[in-house]
């Protein structure tokens, strides 16, 4: 195996992207700075616009509470081993209500914990399931379902699906 690192995307790489998606990615980002994941995915801009519009919506427009989404970002992070992602999310979730002993806690194998609450252990259940083996078992939909309803559960397999192609793309590319 090598250890090739992907060189992130300067000026000059490759054409400048479109005005519109270079201020939309900005606009995502505070003081509209570009981060390195942003610079390798406009080494591709049909890839950067689809992105761009997916993650803008799972971190800005869903209904889920934020802190949820970021403590599912965090725990997907820490599974797949994605210590860029887990940088940028660390701050988020705190910021959002979070705790340190929560984020401490989700770097265990098991987050079984009593740190956390009845809502976060099942969320924390379907990320593990949903990004360890894909199959989640019924009894935590159903779980989820009754605490979030039909769209917050739809939400939450989203976070956990969308962040999970996150970290793998950070992975894989060494971001």
């Amino acid at each position: 195996m090598s250890d090739v690192r992907v060189t992130p995307w300067q000026e000059g790489d490759v054409p400048a992207p479109p005005p519109e998606l270079l201020a939309s990615m900005q606009g995502r980002r505070p003081g509209g700075e570009l981060i390195g994941i942003d610079r390798v995915l406009l080494k591709s801009f049909p890839l950067a616009t689809g992105w761009n519009g997916l993650l803008g919506r799972v971190r800005a427009e869903f209904g889920l509470a934020l802190q949820y989404r970021e403590l599912i970002m965090l725990r997907v992070a820490v599974l797949n081993k994605a210590d860029f992602e887990w940088g940028v999310h660390y701050p988020a979730y705190l910021q959002a209500g979070g705790t340190d002993a929560k984020c401490e806690a989700l770097k265990e194998p098991s987050v079984d914990n009593v740190l956390f609450t009845e809502e976060e252990r099942v969320l924390l259940r379907l990320t593990d399931q949903s990004t360890r083996r894909i199959e989640v078992d019924a009894e935590v939909i159903e779980e989820l379902k009754r605490l979030f309803g039909e769209t917050g559960t739809v939400e939450a397999v989203a976070t956990v699906a969308a962040y999970n192609m996150v970290s793998r793309f950070l992975v894989a590319l060494a971001v």
